[in-house]
């Protein structure tokens, strides 16, 4: 078995700004460290999640630095480098291990898509450049692309392509992963309402969007599921599924960037072309806060 970038709750972290979308940095180091300190696992950094898609190159590197430096080796730190242009991908993976990234997250390619094989060689021509474990990511919801059984066996066979995060959603795909890439390839869930079940079948953890604000529920969850105690984690993640479902009744990272500013932890700052949640769905969000006791 390759060994495990993480094994339980890494968070995918906010990027906290400042209300003239700059990176609000003090703020962004409280979060890292409440993450710690509640007992998160690893943190995920410039994913969907934090808004990488909306940075600079100068800010996607220094957000990563800052990150790794923050978290000062108390948990690992998995940078988000993937893009659709396998260069740019490539070039950003070896900046971001530069600058002391324990891992990499890559998504598959969006918007000019490719084929399975084009997926291998994607993937491939990046985990050659480097010297740190590579994490997949898929997620057809938000790439109009999902990798395939055989291109997984492939790809699992990379001594650097360690794991996948996967936000599918499609079980039948994710039991073939564990029956055919065997001990090659570590799962983790992408998806908050489904990593309970993936850890039953022989997943590693999650890589949540919960865990910014419940972030030692998530960590509770993930590791009486991963000791086999399934009916606690369970009672435990029915507790706080609607928590999870309503951060995601708009497009992430809108609610819990939102759900984050309610309780206080940072201000509600995004980049467009991402805004606030329209009245409803924002009291939805805040009555559902109200009633766990987080406001």
């Amino acid at each position: 078995m390759k060994k495990t970038i993480f094994t339980g709750a890494a968070t995918a972290i906010i990027t906290p700004m400042n209300p003239d979308f700059s990176i609000n940095y003090e703020t962004f180091g409280k979060l890292i460290d409440f993450q710690i300190d509640e007992g998160i696992d690893a943190i995920v950094v410039c994913g969907t999640t934090g808004e990488a898609s909306t940075m600079t190159d100068e800010e996607h590197i220094e957000v990563i630095k800052y990150c790794v430096n923050r978290v000062a080796k108390r948990v690992p730190v998995i940078a988000g480098t993937g893009s659709n242009d396998t260069l740019y991908a490539t070039e950003l993976s070896k900046a971001a291990e530069a600058a002391g990234a324990d891992a990499l997250l890559l998504v598959t390619p969006y918007y000019n898509k490719t084929s399975q094989r084009g997926l291998v060689k994607h993937f491939s021509h990046t985990a050659d450049a480097v010297n740190i474990p590579i994490m997949l990511y898929n997620v057809p919801s938000r790439t109009g692309i999902s990798i395939g059984i055989e291109a997984y066996k492939e790809l699992s066979k990379h001594p650097m392509i360690n794991a996948t995060k996967e936000a599918s959603g499609d079980f039948s795909l994710i039991a073939k992963i564990f029956a055919e890439c065997g001990e090659d390839l570590n799962v983790y869930s992408g998806n908050d309402d489904q990593f309970l079940p993936m850890i039953a079948m022989g997943g590693k953890g999650v890589i949540s969007v919960l865990s910014n604000v419940i972030p030692k529920v998530t960590a509770k969850i993930a590791k009486l599921s991963l000791d086999g105690n399934y009916p606690e984690a369970a009672a435990l993640m029915n507790k706080y599924l609607e928590l999870a479902n309503n951060l995601f009744i708009d497009t992430n990272p809108i609610p819990v960037k939102q759900a984050a500013a309610m309780m206080k932890l940072c201000d509600e700052t995004m980049r467009l072309p991402l805004i606030p949640m329209e009245e409803a769905k924002t009291a939805k969000l805040k009555a559902t806060l109200d009633k766990l006791g987080l406001l």
